[in-house]
């Protein structure tokens, strides 16, 4: 990560996200959904920091089937998106998902669903301070970061159960885990993001 920005530790641990999901009627605000381009499937990894008291997130990957939103996202947010093959199933309450980077190895594949009803995520709770950040950080020119504001409600979050038959995104940071994985489930949120700006 860019060096302004800082590791955001929840007693003592840093964590990471390994976020498989849809985005569906994904427009720019002065334009509707564009058929064919509004809706992906989608996987990032991404790790959670703070930049002069600000909590966010940065993502190391963001791996995309989409080539549309693959430009897009790392001309206009500069995000690290990667072209892979990415698909999102659901039957029922079940979701399968796949993706493979396209000339790398870095794979996930696994079949997930939730277990219990969705809540509120309590104050000063692990769910809480990983899922209430408001902006993510990106790498700028020479070093230097930036920060992208975004709004969403709080999140509903399920307690979930997973097969994870593959997965080696993580391998492919070098980031080894110290703890079985902690999972949560949502079935949708509205998330709005503003241009960034310099840090």
């Amino acid at each position: 990560m860019p060096a302004p920005l800082e590791p955001d530790l929840f007693d003592g641990r840093a964590f990471v996200g390994v976020v498989p999901f849809r985005m569906q009627t994904v427009r720019f605000a002065w334009c509707p959904p564009v058929v064919g381009t509004s809706s992906f499937a989608e996987i990032n990894v991404r790790t959670y920091v703070t930049h002069q008291g600000r909590p966010g997130i940065f993502f190391l990957s963001l791996d995309v089937h989409n080539l549309v939103a693959l430009e897009i996202g790392r001309r206009a947010f500069g995000l690290p998106y990667l072209r892979a093959r990415v698909s999102l199933r659901t039957a029922g309450e079940s979701v399968r998902f796949r993706s493979a980077r396209v000339g790398r190895r870095a794979a996930f594949a696994a079949e997930y669903e939730p277990t219990g009803p969705p809540r509120a995520p309590a104050a000063g709770s692990l769910e809480h301070w990983l899922t209430e950040r408001y902006c993510f950080y990106t790498s700028g020119s020479a070093g230097t970061a930036r920060r992208t504001e975004v709004h969403h409600p709080p999140w509903p979050l399920q307690p979930a159960a997973a097969d994870i038959a593959e997965s080696s995104l993580l391998e492919a940071h070098a980031i080894n885990v110290s703890s079985a994985p902690l999972l949560h489930f949502s079935r949708s949120q509205d998330v709005v993001a503003w241009p960034p700006r310099a840090c």
